[in-house]
């Protein structure tokens, strides 16, 4: 018995065995996640994917880039749609979106579908990831999404080893780096060591570099900075370390037939079209100056004046409120009474600074501009909007802090600060849960 796999998009997946067809997290978007392109590029036939009846779809997580309802609006209602979310909310939304048949995913307990068996396994971040181990036809497949595998579970895992197939998320992301590039580290030259020491445990046949396949919008600097692995890295260095197994790129719509003793290439998915050169890859340049937020902020359109008028009563009142309601983080650096600059810029790269008063949990506004500052923050107006109404996310906000340099012992101070102790980032995306999905839900239910 074979099973056939083929890629759909990042850590999109659908598998068939025996007349079974199922799919882990489809997305079904170009761009997805508002601002992730696809790379390589590709569109998507949706005539041809509403007439797709898969018998089951899985999804790891509630990031918006595995769980997309712009996506899942193109599937059949009856399909059963089974999520790993600890959070009510995301089960309750794709009901109201008119799925019928929605389950919670726990981890160790397998579920059945046709001649397959889909067992989720505990990741890292178990309050948010899951894994998926995939049994058809006597073979073992691990898609460990983009998440990490703890070494507590990677004992379990070994004792199935050799796996036949393991989907590996070869990219690490430098989204926290990006927020301040002028005070970030390196990228490290080589993978992360427990990457080949949990390969090692593996002991799998074939590994597909998975996840990523995206970046940015053309324009932008993150595109030579936010992926620091190439794929000819990946395969040099993980091919050196498991030199019995076979390392498989997998671009969006290719299919391979896996077998006990082999595998082969076949037809690719026909409502996947790849457009231009589909045998692209990242080029890192940790070195490179990074823009200006004004100059950055010059790429999007202006807002309507009743958009603006929402960005700057948030500035001066509803994060205020925001902030004073949240519980602040032990050992936060605003403890301690800081003076903090917020700087948003139009489509002209034209500023609005805004400047506030923090102690602890307290926060005011000051008037004037102060002789000091403890901590900046500079995001352009039109992504500031689209993360208070559209769900956009931290990743592509354009954010950046503290480029600048602060009295010495601020300076101090900052060496054990955290980035996303941020108090926009804290007041945009603390306790808040779904927002995309919810702004998607809303498009979804106007559109009739």
């Amino acid at each position: 018995m074979t099973l056939t796999i083929s890629r759909i998009l990042h850590a999109g997946y659908v598998f068939e065995c025996e007349g079974t067809l199922i799919a882990f997290d489809p997305v079904f978007e170009n761009p997805f996640s508002r601002n992730c392109h696809a790379f390589p590029d590709v569109r998507f036939d949706h005539a041809q994917i509403r007439d797709v009846r898969f018998d089951a779809v899985f999804i790891s997580h509630f990031h918006d880039d595995h769980c997309s309802f712009d996506s899942l609006d193109l599937l059949d209602r009856a399909t059963p749609i089974y999520i790993y979310c600890l959070f009510d909310e995301l089960f309750a939304m794709v009901r109201e979106l008119g799925f019928v048949h929605v389950h919670q995913l726990r981890v160790d307990a397998p579920v059945h579908i046709g001649t397959f068996a889909v067992t989720p396994r505990e990741a890292m971040d178990a309050d948010v990831d899951s894994m998926f181990h995939i049994q058809a036809g006597g073979l073992n497949v691990l898609n460990v999404v983009d998440s990490w595998i703890d070494p507590a579970t990677l004992p379990a895992l070994a004792r199935f080893a050799p796996w036949d197939m393991v989907l590996w998320p070869f990219q690490t992301m430098r989204e926290i780096e990006v927020l301040s590039p002028s005070r970030a580290a390196p990228a490290p030259p080589r993978l992360p060591e427990e990457w080949i020491e949990q390969l090692t445990a593996l002991r799998p046949r074939y590994v597909v570099p998975s996840s990523c396949q995206f970046v940015q919008e053309p324009w932008s600097w993150y595109n030579h900075a936010f992926f620091p692995i190439t794929y000819r890295q990946f395969e040099d260095e993980v091919g050196a370390a498991l030199p019995s197994a076979r390392i498989v790129r997998m671009n969006p719509s290719v299919s391979f037939v896996l077998g006990h003793d082999s595998l082969s290439a076949a037809p690719p998915l026909s409502w996947v079209v790849p457009v231009g050169d589909q045998n692209v890859d990242y080029q890192y340049e940790g070195h490179a100056q990074a823009p200006r937020t004004a100059d950055i902020a010059r790429h999007f359109p202006p807002l309507t004046a009743a958009q603006h008028e929402r960005v700057i009563n948030y500035c001066e009142a509803g994060l205020l409120d925001k902030y004073r309601d949240m519980e602040l983080p032990e050992e936060s650096f605003f403890e301690t009474p800081r003076v903090w600059r917020l700087s948003v810029f139009d489509h002209e790269g034209q500023g609005t600074h805004f400047h506030y008063r923090i102690v602890g949990d307290n926060i005011e506004q000051l008037a004037g501009v102060p002789d000091a500052l403890s901590w900046t923050t500079e995001v352009p107006v039109a992504r500031l909007y689209a993360a208070l109404e559209l769900g956009e996310a931290l990743t592509s906000m354009y954010m950046r802090m503290n480029d600048a340099v602060f009295d010495a012992r601020t300076e101090a101070d900052l060496q054990g600060a955290e980035l996303v102790d941020d108090p926009l980032i804290r007041c945009l995306f603390n306790d808040v849960f779904g927002a995309y999905q919810a702004a998607q839900l809303r498009r979804i239910k106007e559109r009739g």
